[in-house]
């Protein structure tokens, strides 16, 4: 049975997976509000079920929600206004780069219900593509869908334990799993198994501490966090 990966790199790697996914965002972090999303009825919902499992490829990454019927998909999303307000007239507004940043770095969300179209967002939508995955945990649509209700509301977020896709996973398999995460963990390992990179991890780190002038406590985990994940593999 492999070791679990011991905290300093798991607190190392969710700072990775963090930078992956909010400098894209930072360009237009300035933005007050979003583009507007596309008008209603730009998505055909009549070939969605209650109980889907919704997927919309960005970039780096994926979104998921799981379908509720009548045009309205519940998803998690970072999230900071709830930190600050309980008014729901506020925190339903269409979630800025502002408040998504600030909610991946705070670690706070929400699970949220919204319209199809505020889901996607004019991206394109995958329908319970997942599914083959998990052909012997599949749960019925509805299960699926009280499920995602009943957890509807203020959560912790973590880019690594509890994002989008854990939420979606359980909801439709029962089982809170994230295979995007699981990836790049998993690139990251073997980039760092190669013992040129460890030396370069290494010297960067040295070289971080006397040349720049980093704090060693800072500077450190990157010097140590190829072994921890070496002896994790």
């Amino acid at each position: 049975m492999k070791n679990p990966v011991p905290q300093a790199a798991s607190l190392l790697l969710e700072k990775l997976l963090l930078l992956v996914h909010v400098r894209p965002l930072l360009a237009g972090a300035d933005r007050e509000l979003p583009p507007p999303p596309p008008a209603p009825g730009y998505y055909d919902t009549s070939c969605f079920k209650r109980g889907d499992l919704l997927e919309v490829p960005r970039t780096l990454f994926i979104h998921f929600g799981i379908y509720l019927g009548d045009n309205r998909v519940a998803h998690l999303m970072p999230d900071i206004l709830p930190a600050f307000t309980d008014d729901r007239r506020q925190i339903q507004q269409v979630v800025t780069n502002k408040r998504l940043i600030l909610g991946v770095i705070a670690k706070m969300a929400s699970i949220r219900v919204d319209t199809v179209e505020d889901f996607a967002y004019g991206g394109s939508i995958l329908v319970n593509h997942m599914d083959r995955l998990f052909k012997d945990q599949l749960l019925g649509s509805e299960e699926a869908a009280r499920r995602a209700e009943k957890l509807v509301g203020a959560t912790a977020y973590s880019l690594l334990w509890n994002n989008c896709e854990h939420f979606v996973t359980y909801c439709r398999y029962g089982a809170a799993v994230s295979f995007q995460t699981d990836k790049f963990c998993e690139t990251v390992k073997m980039i760092i198994r190669d013992q040129r990179s460890v030396l370069a991890s290494v010297l960067v780190g040295l070289a971080s501490i006397v040349c720049l002038g980093l704090a060693p406590s800072t500077t450190l985990p990157t010097i140590f966090i190829p072994f921890f994940l070496w002896m994790a593999g």
